[in-house]
């Protein structure tokens, strides 16, 4: 006598796992755009507007008090103030900034993090250059890597740690 197995019940369940698996990987891909669209705003920002034209209170805008800044060739900033003191002594003494920063095209990448499938944060990453700010060529040039930890707090984006390295 053959005995039937009835696969019925373990085909809906798995048909309605791997549905949960699809529709979840395109609400991630969504949300995954949206975050990089808000992240590289904010990245222009911190840049083009905190750092060529050393407007501190934007950079202060845009990082946590808890601000940790790691640069392979000057050290350690570990909290938010002595970032900006480091910024306002070094970058823009005079209120301006002589070096100006150049994102690498197509460098700039962004990887949600999830807590049990709540947005809390991003890692961004990419390339960037610094030419000289009155200079219109790839001279006196340096290069480096960043990663930005950022952190989503009562809706609001913040980097909390920031990896600066590979300066070339």
């Amino acid at each position: 006598m053959k005995t039937y197995v009835n696969f019925q019940p373990l085909l809906v369940i798995l048909l309605f796992f791997l549905n949960t698996i699809s529709v979840n990987a395109q609400t991630n891909s969504k949300d995954s755009q949206s975050i990089y669209d808000e992240l590289a705003i904010k990245d222009s920002l911190m840049f083009k507007i905190g750092f060529d034209q050393c407007d501190l209170t934007m950079v202060k805008s845009l990082i946590n008090e808890d601000f940790e800044f790691y640069h392979d060739i000057g050290g350690i900033d570990s909290s938010r103030e002595d970032f900006i003191n480091t910024m306002r002594r070094n970058l823009c003494p005079n209120g301006e900034n002589a070096i100006r920063r150049e994102l690498v095209q197509g460098s700039l990448k962004v990887f949600p993090l999830y807590d049990n499938g709540v947005l809390y944060g991003a890692i961004q990453t990419g390339s960037h250059r610094f030419p000289q700010a009155d200079s219109h060529t790839s001279e006196n040039n340096s290069a480096a890597q960043f990663m930005h930890l950022w952190l989503l707090k009562n809706g609001e984006w913040k980097i909390s740690r920031v990896l600066s390295f590979d300066h070339q």
